[in-house]
């Protein structure tokens, strides 16, 4: 009675012609939730891969800023195209697209609105806000000439000999940008001359002799650095009219750059531009300006540092090609610079560049906390789907104790045996619980005490019944008439 009591709930094992059938509820369920589990592991890792391989992806991938220079055809250009070859061609980090402009003021207006994210300007010019140096590519020295004026088939006397002697003349400005225009009237004025008073013709060096020849200009002026081939064209081509080069000397260069910070005192070395007769015989005083590559606000300090790293390893290499690459400087660091300096240039000069752990610190912090969290949940999530394993565990457990106390009490070999075969069910069940997580080993240690001591209830209690010999069967009373 007490039996059928226990087992009310959960009915014991049939048999059905010599053949165990056990309880659906008792036969170990199928196993949907471990398939799930697997299949949410399988996506899980998936998922990760690709994650951390779109990371690498991201952050290993080449970063092109595009930068602004001109004119077309321009030393500059040419420069720059260089820089960019080597830079794809050695697979650097950071890579370059040049934007030819009509100059350098353009250059500096492409900066200002955004359109590009370096730029070639001219410290002489407004140097837009957003702007900040990187590098100084070369500095140009202002050159001033004026053709000799020939007194005789051998002699050969000098026609205009001073700054100051320029009034009512007229200048060839060589070069198509109109900022040497400007970079003239500075001259002119720290000479107390009225620049509205010389007259200013642009001219290309292919101008240079038929310029001499026709007397169509009293003077030149060109601007660049020593190694300029333009410059040296048109000396030479000034000379090749029959009019050797005098040149004009700005000896005020120090009190010019006092009225003028954008500019810098400097001299031409005697013999700079070569030439028969060595040009300049002695050494002239004349001032100079820099061009830079400035980055505009808003590119990461850590690929301008890269790129300025970049920047100084690839001069060696473009100096074969272009030597105008020798003149690469590093910019002023200094707080009181002309253009303030871009962080991440200050930090390749000053040996302060941040490593790969103080770059991405932070992010790998949040990083692992993020995973952390994802873990966190994930281990949540799998706990959910495993609550239906881990109520039918606990079920079972609670079954195979109440079999435990009808085992000690049964007076049928083939109920205990069906009981034996309920409980190795129930076992197969709790295994497999166990490999899917839905329990832990503690778990499975108090199964596998509670199913010791079933068995062990079982085998006393068939071993009392085999000594026990059966009751004798009464004979029946007979029934009243």
């Amino acid at each position: 009675m007490e039996f059928r009591r226990a087992t009310a709930t959960l009915p014991p094992a049939r048999s059905t012609g010599g053949s165990e059938t056990l309880d659906p509820y008792l036969q170990p369920a199928p196993r949907p939730v471990r398939r799930r589990m697997r299949l949410i592991t399988l996506a899980a890792i998936l998922a990760l891969i690709g994650a951390v391989s779109a990371a690498y992806y991201f952050a290993m991938r080449p970063a092109t800023l595009k930068i602004a220079v001109g004119p077309p055809a321009g030393d500059d250009v040419r420069l720059i195209q260089a820089l960019a070859q080597v830079f794809s061609r050695e697979r650097n980090t950071v890579r370059i697209r040049p934007i030819v402009t009509d100059g350098p003021a353009a250059s500096a207006s492409a900066l200002r609105a955004d359109a590009a994210d370096l730029a070639v300007i001219r410290g002489d010019l407004p140097v837009p806000r957003n702007a900040r140096s990187v590098a100084v590519l070369h500095k140009n020295l202002a050159v001033l000439w004026a053709p000799g004026r020939a007194g005789g088939k051998r002699k050969k006397t000098p026609g205009i000999t001073a700054i100051t002697e320029l009034v009512g003349k007229r200048v060839g400005v060589i070069g198509r940008t109109e900022a040497n225009a400007g970079l003239l009237r500075v001259i002119l004025q720290q000479y107390g001359v009225d620049p509205s008073k010389v007259e200013n013709v642009q001219l290309a060096v292919g101008d240079v002799p038929d310029a001499v020849q026709n007397r169509k200009v009293d003077a030149f002026l060109a601007a660049g650095p020593l190694n300029s081939k333009v410059i040296s064209e048109a000396l030479a081509a000034t000379a090749s009219s029959g009019h050797e080069p005098v040149f004009l000397g700005i000896d005020s260069s120090e009190a010019l750059v006092a009225n003028h910070p954008t500019y810098e005192a400097a001299t031409i070395p005697a013999g700079a531009f070569g030439g028969g007769p060595v040009r300049p015989s002695d050494d002239i005083k004349t001032i100079s300006f820099s061009h830079y590559i400035v980055a505009r606000d808003g590119v990461a300090d850590s690929t301008i540092a890269t790129f300025t790293q970049q920047l100084f390893t690839a001069r060696q290499t473009v100096m074969t090609e272009n030597p105008l690459a020798a003149k690469i400087e590093t910019p002023d660091t200094d707080k009181d610079a002309v253009i303030p300096v871009q962080p991440g240039a200050a930090a390749y000069v000053d040996g302060d560049e941040k490593s790969f752990l103080d770059r991405y610190s932070d992010l790998i912090w949040f990083s692992l906390m993020g995973l952390s969290a994802t873990g966190s949940i994930g281990a949540w999530f799998a706990s959910y789907l495993r609550k239906d394993e881990r109520i039918s565990n606990a079920s079972q457990r609670d079954r195979l104790l109440d079999m435990l106390a009808s085992a000690r009490r049964c007076d049928s070999c083939d109920e205990l045996d069906a009981m034996q075969t309920e409980a190795d069910a129930i076992l197969r069940d709790a295994l497999n619980c166990y490999e899917n997580g839905a329990i832990d080993s503690a778990a499975l240690t108090a199964f596998s005490i509670a199913l010791e001591q079933f068995h062990n209830a079982v085998a006393d209690r068939k071993t009392l019944l085999a000594a026990v010999p059966p009751a004798p069967l009464r004979p029946a009373r007979p029934q009243a008439v």
